[in-house]
């Protein structure tokens, strides 16, 4: 069987059908949800590998992340979104584009949510599910941090809002409920052929990966608003046998001050920027590497349609 990305984007659900002894799933789940709710960290707990990049800041996926679960009676295309927001340029406007894509191409759909009082924006988050004709789970996260009695009146409200499907209270940290989503979720699947090889975990292309490990690094070690402004270009992957990876990359920022804060006093903070991001290379590549890391001013990069474009975000 050929895997291609045609295969990925043409199965749709409609029902829910429980298996016979011979017969498998194969569906597309789009997670979804405001900045920081803990999208990819629920995607990399369900894969049981680290697949989409994590930090405690807002809108740290930018495009869409697809991660693939493969059991003996399913297989789940995952995709982790960007968050829904009002976009300030058009980096912004890029991002919610390809949660929208993401979430109109999915069998179903997780709007996820956090354990504290419902905001206003999840109100208008959740006024868009009719639009997508697909049933919708709310998965409410972080629950370890709330009360049980706190948890039942907010899970009342979310109820009262929409018609959703099931809800399922998780903690994405801890794994606590993780199972018992995943279980349903595939209930509600349609019955399919596996598209892809079972030992694939995303289909993605390693040099995605490596850029995604650099920029994480940016955002764990940097302050302010220097993490939105930078993104990471990958110029080259030698990967010769029996010799270290070389990975030539790039960090694009937007301004020579927000350089400085990222090579740091005598390139210290790049130099422990490229020593983590090195680390996190190694251990996803299985093998040594090499990573020659520079910065680089691209003014007003994220207002730019062609960088955009050139990076892959537009």
């Amino acid at each position: 069987m050929a895997y291609s990305y045609v295969n990925l984007f043409t199965t749709r659900g409609k029902s829910v059908r429980k298996l016979t002894m011979k017969q498998c799933k194969f569906g597309i789940v789009a997670i979804i949800g405001k900045p920081n709710v803990g999208k990819s960290t629920l995607m990399n707990r369900i894969l049981g590998e680290k697949v989409a990049i994590v930090s405690d800041r807002p809108q740290t996926t930018r495009s869409t992340v697809r991660g693939i679960l493969t059991r003996e009676d399913a297989q789940v295309v995952y995709l982790d979104t960007a968050g829904f927001h009002k976009p300030k340029d058009r980096l912004g406007n890029a991002m919610v584009k390809s949660a929208r894509i993401a979430s109109s191409t999915a069998d179903l759909i997780c709007l996820m949510v956090d354990s504290r009082e419902l905001p206003d924006e999840e109100k208008a988050l959740i006024s868009l599910m009719p639009s997508f004709h697909l049933p919708v789970f709310l998965v409410i996260n972080k629950v370890d941090r709330v009360k049980k009695e706190e948890l039942l009146p907010l899970i009342d409200t979310y109820r009262n809002l929409y018609s959703f499907q099931e809800i399922i209270p998780i903690s994405a940290l801890k794994g606590d409920n993780v199972d018992v989503l995943v279980n349903t979720t595939i209930e509600y699947l349609p019955i399919g052929e596996k598209q892809f090889p079972e030992d694939i975990l995303s289909d993605q292309i390693e040099r995605t990966f490596i850029a995604e490990f650099i920029r994480e690094k940016v955002y764990l070690f940097t302050y302010q608003e220097v993490p939105f402004s930078t993104a990471v270009e990958i110029e080259e992957v030698r990967d010769a046998e029996a010799k270290p990876l070389y990975v030539s990359a790039r960090i694009l920022v937007e301004r020579d001050s927000q350089k400085g804060i990222i090579v740091g006093k005598g390139g210290q903070m790049i130099k422990k920027i490229g020593k983590a991001a090195r680390e996190e290379i190694e251990g996803f590549m299985g093998k040594k590497a090499f990573l020659d890391l520079r910065v680089k001013v691209e003014k007003d990069w994220r207002k730019d349609e062609r960088v955009l474009r050139r990076l892959g975000y537009s």
